[in-house]
């Protein structure tokens, strides 16, 4: 495991993660940006490489997982 970096909810992500985290990250951001969402003030992402895999995690434990062979991301919770 090796930890890539910090950044705010609303900035740009790293610009080596894979378009797809990219855009699942856009997407949990713009959910919790909505009506009902808990209001991210002072969160930030945690960008970790596993086995040379990045893996994000929101302060609130929501994590991206990149799956390399499909070119796509899970998210739990």
């Amino acid at each position: 495991m090796q930890l890539g970096t910090r950044w705010p909810v609303g900035d740009e992500p790293p610009s080596r993660l894979p378009a797809v985290m990219v855009a699942a990250i856009a997407e949990v951001e713009s959910e919790l940006a909505g009506p009902d969402g808990p209001g991210t003030s002072g969160w930030r992402w945690t960008l970790t490489w596993l086995e040379g895999r990045p893996e994000v995690e929101l302060d609130d434990g929501t994590t991206l997982h990149y799956e390399r062979g499909t070119d796509t991301v899970r998210r739990e919770p």
